[in-house]
């Protein structure tokens, strides 16, 4: 099936990332079934494109993107498990509990849950990985510093997250017990094999993210910085386009970008 049949829906398309995607679903082939709005009343339903609830957006869809929160994603989760409708999810700051319903949801439908859609950071992520399995923790301290704008409400980011897991499975340890996140007074020498964290917030910066591993003898950094959110709108709708015809189960944006071994 081309890519010109493929419905895609829009969770939150009056949100700032929602707007971008109406403009990148058309700009990448597929057809705009229509969005979810926050405001019941500015959601009048077929003619407008615009619905209160996700439940009356999905039969229109074949693949619905996600950006929205956190709170929500349970009950997207089952709600397009119900309906059979593919999923492009991009909320962060996911519970155990929400992890637990993307994954349950995976079993009836595919889903793309990734904690960044830019190419890029997807490289970025999965270099990461590599380093980290080449470059002992007893030799080489890492580190992830990230910037991102005065409104973001969620700190380390959940690019920055994604980063230190990327290095925590490159290693072979737990990421959870390995994080230092708050360094504050007499913390005491740093942890050989810790995972470090640094936030900055200002501005309208989009995104910057830089991981660093420094040795006694050398230091090698990996850096990414986005100059404008389209970028997320893009990737993400080249996910959704990607769907189409998938069989059930989690995927992320090294599938999507054919990075993973056949």
């Amino acid at each position: 099936m081309t890519t010109e049949t493929v419905r895609i829906g829009i969770a939150g398309i009056n949100g700032r990332v929602g707007r971008l995607l109406r403009e990148e679903v058309a700009a990448g082939g597929g057809s705009l079934a229509g969005g979810t709005a926050r405001d019941a009343q500015a959601a009048s339903g077929a003619a407008s494109g615009q619905f209160a609830t996700l439940g009356e957006l999905a039969p229109r869809c074949d693949v619905v993107i996600d950006f929205t929160h956190a709170a929500t994603v349970r009950a997207h989760a089952a709600i397009l498990a119900e309906a059979g409708v593919a999923w492009v999810l991009g909320t962060t700051g996911l519970s155990d509990e929400d992890l637990d319903a993307v994954q349950a949801a995976a079993q009836r439908i595919p889903v793309v849950h990734a904690a960044n859609y830019s190419p890029g950071v997807t490289l970025v992520t999965r270099l990461a990985r590599q380093m980290a399995a080449a470059l002992p923790s007893a030799a080489y301290d890492a580190e992830i510093l990230e910037m991102h704008h005065r409104q973001k409400v969620d700190a380390p980011s959940g690019t920055a997250l994604a980063i230190g897991q990327a290095v925590a499975d490159g290693r072979g340890i737990d990421f959870a017990s390995h994080v230092e996140d708050a360094r504050t007074g007499h913390t005491g020498p740093r942890r050989a094999d810790a995972i470090g964290f640094a936030v900055l917030r200002g501005g309208q910066i989009v995104g910057e993210h830089t991981l660093t591993f420094t040795s006694a003898a050398e230091q090698i950094t990996l850096a990414h910085r986005s100059f404008d959110r389209r970028i997320y709108a893009t990737g993400a709708v080249r996910a959704a386009l990607w769907l189409r015809g998938r069989t059930p189960g989690l995927y992320d944006m090294e599938d999507v970008l054919g990075l993973r071994a056949p």
